[in-house]
């Protein structure tokens, strides 16, 4: 179990880019058993678990790569933290980048499942990306990370 600061801290990158005059943004299917079947609150900005050794952005960054395969170099504009509902305290900054999301490289965790069984299986971190205009993200994305999309929409005006 993590110690320390970054204990229940993650950061990530949400990637945007403008197609159509609208801003679009790539959400994550989480892998696994668990969310196969949910599609609708259950996507996620691509992110992970700060380590004790490393800067939030520099684990935005990391987890972004481990997550997608894809290491993004646009402009990273900081789109603040969030507290979810499960406690844990997220940073987030979108970074304008265009990616083809067929080309989904995600590690893989393994879990025991079916549970109980004593046999262990290995799913993607996420089995699936998508980009979404904002209208349609705002229902995919995980609820306490809905934020996040508001603040990209006030940052990409200012810039």
């Amino acid at each position: 179990m993590k110690k320390g600061p970054a204990a229940k801290q993650s950061a990530g990158l949400l990637l945007y880019r403008h197609e159509g005059g609208r801003i679009h943004v790539l959400l994550g299917h989480p892998g696994g058993p668990f969310w196969r079947n949910k599609d609708l609150g259950s996507w996620s900005i691509p992110k992970g678990l700060i380590n004790d050794s490393e800067t939030p952005l520099a684990a935005a960054k990391r987890e972004f790569f481990e997550e997608t395969g894809h290491q993004p170099r646009g402009k990273v504009l900081p789109l603040g933290e969030a507290r979810q509902p499960g406690g844990k305290l997220v940073h987030v900054w979108a970074v304008e980048d265009d990616w083809d999301a067929s080309l989904l490289k995600s590690n893989k965790f393994e879990i025991e499942w079916p549970p109980r069984s004593r046999r262990k299986q290995s799913f993607p971190e996420l089995d699936r990306v998508g980009w979404f205009d904002i209208a349609e993200a705002q229902q995919k994305i995980l609820k306490g990370q809905a934020v996040f999309l508001t603040r990209l929409l006030e940052a990409a005006a200012d810039v």
